[in-house]
């Protein structure tokens, strides 16, 4: 069962706003306030990113992962995350609200 169908995983439990204020936390304990910059944050999400794609450059459309290649592409989804969610508290972006009013345009823009 993957976690999206487990209603005792640690996703279907968690709220973006716990992830913001760990992220964000962890920020503060390290005084990166300074550097956490919206251009900053922007380019280090490309990055990561760029990082989850290095993964997959390779390898064959049928390919199967080992699991200590899913955990590698994990972290770097992991670090997109946090950048994510810290460029949207740096800005004052409620992410909840965002994505489910670009939901409502991608639903009219791609309709069924």
């Amino acid at each position: 069962m993957h976690s999206i169908d487990n209603p005792n995983a640690p996703d279907a439990k968690t709220t973006i706003a716990e992830i913001k204020r760990w992220v964000d936390e962890f920020s503060t304990e390290r005084d990166w306030g300074k550097f956490h910059l919206p251009k900053n944050l922007a380019m280090s999400i490309a990055i990561e990113a760029a990082e989850i794609m290095e993964h997959f450059q390779w390898l064959e459309p049928d390919a199967t992962l080992s699991l200590e290649q899913r955990q590698q592409i994990g972290e770097e989804i992991a670090d997109v995350l946090s950048y994510v969610l810290r460029l949207a508290s740096v800005m004052g972006i409620d992410l909840a609200s965002t994505l489910e009013a670009k939901m409502v345009k991608n639903a009219q823009k791609y309709p069924v």
